[in-house]
């Protein structure tokens, strides 16, 4: 089972940080960085395979493409942000992971005006204001 294999390298990372901490943080976070890395270049298979099948799913259901193109441009920025502000966080610098979220959280909304923007369109097409 690979789920085995991700909770072990957590559990070794973890391990090896909690050694050398004290001794060589620098080392230490770079093992926490790496590590992070590692989970997410495993998982980039799985997030093709995902992704192929959000397309497929909205091909079928006749959706805009770029609706979905921009709900899964969301979707990345909103795991982007959680993982770069976990990692500084991690580093001990809330403040810096803080500004990460605020931004990440910027960009979605400035990803969602066109959506919004087609929203209001259809709703006063059907509930015209005069």
């Amino acid at each position: 089972m690979e789920i085995i294999e991700i909770v072990s390298l957590g559990i070794v990372t973890t391990i090896i940080y909690l050694l050398i901490k004290d001794k060589q943080p620098a080392i230490a976070f770079l093992i926490v960085f790496i590590a992070v890395l590692l989970f997410f270049l495993y998982l980039m298979q799985y997030i093709q395979q995902i992704l192929a099948l959000i397309q497929h799913l909205g091909d079928k259901a006749n959706i805009n493409q770029v609706y979905i193109k921009t709900i899964i441009q969301i979707i990345g920025i909103s795991y982007l942000t959680e993982i770069g502000s976990n990692i500084v966080k991690d580093a001990g610098l809330d403040s810096i992971a803080s500004k990460i979220e605020m931004v990440g959280k910027l960009f979605i909304l400035i990803l969602a005006i066109p959506i919004f923007h087609s929203l209001i369109e259809t709703i006063l097409g059907i509930f015209p204001l005069s």
